[in-house]
This record gives C-alpha cells, structure tokens and sequence, in this order.
C-alpha cells in the first residue's frame, strides 16, 4: 500500500508534463491552473445559458417565442460580436485585460442571474413582453461580454507557447467534457423534476453563478503580454492589415462560411428534438450532451497531439469533412426516436472535437502577436456576425417560409440543405489554406494506420 501511494505521488498530471516539457516558470504554470478553472466554470455556465441550451429553448417556448424569433435570440449575442472590435482597440492600447474581464466581463456573466426571474417579474400581458425583455437582457449581456474574448485568448496565447498549445486545449476539452457528463445531466433532471417556472429560476442562478466563478478565475492570472502596446502601430491600420493578410484572410473567410452553414440548421437541431421528435430534457441531455462529451474525452488528446505534429490544415480538412455530414442522421428521425441524435451527438463530437481545436489554434497562429486582440476581434465579429447570427436567423424564415409550401418535414429540408453547403465550404476553402506545421492528409493517415513509422512519440 505504501509503495503504491508513493508511486501515486510520484505521477505527473499530464499538464504538468507539458508544462515541464516547455520549461515554463511556475507564475505562468499558475495562471494556466486559474485560466483552465475559469474555462471549466465557463462550461458549466454555458450548458446552461448558450445559445440552444435546453434551458434556454425551455424558457423561449414557456415564453411565446417562434422560430424565427427563436433564430433571432440565438443570433443576438453573435451579432453583437461586433462590440468586440472597439473593445479591442481598447485592450491593445491600455493592456488591461485583467480589469476588463472583472468589470465588463463579470457584469455580462451576472445578469444572467436574472433571466429566471422574467416569468415572475414581468406581466404576461401583453404576450410580447417577456419575450422581449429576455431579447433585451441577452443584449445588454452580449454587449458586455464582446470583451471576454479578446482579453482571454489573447492572454492564453501570451501565457501557453505555441509547441504545447493543441495538447493544453485539448487537456481542457476533455477536463471540460467530463465535467459536463456530470454537470449536464445534473441540469436535465433539474428541468424535468422541477415544476415551471421555477425550474428556470433555480438553473439559471446556478448558470449565472458559474458564469461569475468563471470571471474571477482570471483575478488570479499573471498578465502577460508579448508584444508592445498596439496604439505605436496604429498607423497601419488593422483592418488593411487583415486584408492584406492572405493566411488569416483564407481562414476568416472558410470559418465565416463554416459557422453560417453549420447555425443554418444546428440551432435547431435540439428544439426539433424536443418539439417534434418529443424528446425530453433528460434524453436529450444524455443522448445529445453527455454523448458528445464521452466522446470528446476519449478522442480530444489524441487530435491535440496530431495538430501539435501535422499541423491545423490537415485536420481540419479530415475532420470537417466528416463533421458536415454528421448533422444527416436526423433525416432518418421519427417522433420518439432517439438513435438519430446519439449517432449524430457520437459521430459529430469524434470530429467536432478535432474542427474546434484546429481553428481556436489557427486563430492564434495566424494572427501577429503585436495586433492578435485586434484580429481576433475582426475575426470573431465576422464570423459572429456574418455566420453564427445571419445563419440563425436566416435558418428561422426558412423554417417559416417552408410552412407555407405545404404539409412536409420543414426541418428536415432545412437539415439537408445545411448539410450539402457545409460540406462544400470544406472541400472547397480548406484547400486553399496555408498549413502551420509540414504535415498533409496523406501523411496523418500513414501515421495513425502506421504504414509509414516515424520517430518520435504521438
């Protein structure tokens, strides 16, 4: 026994192994600790009040919302990315990331807190009411929170080199993962035991409260920047920058088509389910959320490996092509049916997994360290707006024009045009991508299959 609890001493944690690999100061090992608390908390509050959640279809639906009003709620807080952009130009001339996160940041995440008290503050009558006053609450949140991206992925950028990068996103993904097993199923019981509307109150403090734990991890990372303040460049102009760019310019691009033809109809997919295949909270939860999650745990380390050696481009071309096609099982869906949705949630996060980490590290690769708030900022307010937003709302009026054709599955049309576009945009944009390592498609594949034996470990 002792010698086993001494063995067990003796274990490393696999970030500290990266973080020994990368000979990183124990100020810096510190900060990552607190940043990857604060994106656990930030999980769990986004299980609860993201765009989609069960929570939040549940409370839209109590509330009177159709889909497009429903596709506009979705899109509110991505279109209103485009607050990122002054926001950035602030952090770059200030370099006060930490305070913007424990002011403006904290105050988003806290009113959070109060979108469950709308069914008992706020009269129903008018029927309008409610509804826009949720509209107007993940509106002033939205605003607020445009400055949480681009002090903390800046930030992470500063604080984690590039070597070890893919491997502590993917640590995380599968820390965030298996939290989210636990906390999600934790929620759907809630939502399903509890009567309404009260079970919004309970969730949405819980959500809100995770929220604020999220910020004040930050309270406890160094600041660390690489590069100078931004305001001795401004002459350049950042916009002409960007433009000028071709590598991040070709990646903002395939993520804006990616992210419009993926909203188009995967806002939907869990209200669908819920609506009309009748599923409840719990089985969504379980067959939607906890599957991806499983997943994810058993298959993020490995893609974060792979990125670290071939690079985001092959990657991302492998696993978005699979990834379009997923969204595909539930055209076989039937009112009750739940294997549509685990074989879409089983398949998807084994190559979501991979399309995430290969673009939140593409956005740290291409981007300078001198002007990366200020590009992250252009990028997520396009890809927010251009894609996230307009495809929510563009796939709500094409939910309501479908209703007018006649009697036919109107999301199932949906579902397929979004899966043939989404599709497309990779084989055709990923092509033309610049690559951050050596590494090809052919080269991964040998690999993985070991036709061809390479040194070193994976």
């Amino acid at each position: 026994m002792k010698r086993l609890l001494s063995r067990l001493r003796g274990m490393r944690s696999p970030m500290r192994m990266l973080f020994d690999e990368a000979r990183l100061a124990q100020d810096i090992r510190r900060s990552l600790y607190f940043i990857l608390m604060g994106n656990i908390c930030g999980n769990f509050f986004g299980i609860i009040c993201g765009t989609g959640t069960t929570a939040m279809i549940g409370l839209a639906n109590d509330l009177g919302a159709g889909d497009l009003t429903f596709g506009i709620l979705n899109g509110l807080g991505s279109g209103l990315a485009l607050m990122q952009i002054p926001f950035a130009a602030l952090v770059s001339r200030t370099q006060k990331r930490k305070k913007y996160m424990l002011t403006y940041g904290l105050f988003s995440r806290a009113l959070w807190l109060l979108f469950g008290l709308i069914p008992f503050l706020v009269p129903g009558d008018p029927d309008w009411l409610q509804i826009t006053t949720l509209l107007f609450l993940v509106g002033i949140s939205g605003v607020a929170g445009a400055s949480i991206n681009v002090c903390w992925m800046p930030w992470l950028a500063d604080l984690a080199p590039i070597r070890i990068r893919g491997r502590w996103l993917s640590i995380r993904d599968a820390f965030n993962s298996v939290g989210g097993v636990i906390f999600g199923l934790l929620v759907a019981y809630m939502l399903d035991h509890i009567a309404s509307p009260l079970r919004y109150l309970v969730i949405f403090l819980i959500g809100g409260t995770f929220g604020v734990l999220d910020m004040c991890c930050f309270a406890f990372a160094k600041e660390v920047y690489s590069a100078p303040p931004a305001a001795r460049r401004k002459k350049e102009g950042v916009l002409r920058q960007i433009l000028g760019d071709a590598p991040f310019l070709r990646f903002l691009i395939f993520w804006t088509a990616w992210c419009f033809t993926s909203n188009l109809s995967g806002a939907y997919l869990t209200r669908y389910a819920m609506n009309e295949m009748g599923l409840t909270n719990f089985q969504v939860t379980l067959f939607g959320t906890i599957a991806a999650s499983l997943v994810t745990v058993l298959v993020v380390s490995r893609w974060g490996r792979l990125l670290d050696r071939f690079g985001c481009k092959p990657v991302m071309m492998v696993a978005g092509l699979a990834a379009a096609l997923t969204p595909g099982f539930f055209l076989l869906s039937t009112p009750g049916s739940i294997l549509p949705m685990l074989l879409h949630n089983v398949l998807g996060a084994f190559f979501w997994s991979a399309t995430n980490l290969a673009a939140t590290n593409m956005q740290f690769t291409y981007s300078p360290d001198a002007q990366r708030a200020s590009y992250i900022a252009y990028f997520s307010c396009i890809t927010s707006l251009v894609g996230s937003a307009l495809g929510m709302v563009s796939g709500g009026a094409l939910l309501e024009w479908f209703a007018a054709w006649g009697n036919f599955d109107r999301y199932k049309a949906l579902i397929l045009l979004s899966v043939i576009l989404r599709f497309a945009v990779v084989w055709i944009l990923v092509p033309g991508m610049q690559n951050d390592r050596e590494g090809s498609v052919r080269g991964m594949f040998r690999f993985i299959f070991r036709h061809k034996p390479m040194d070193g470990p994976l």
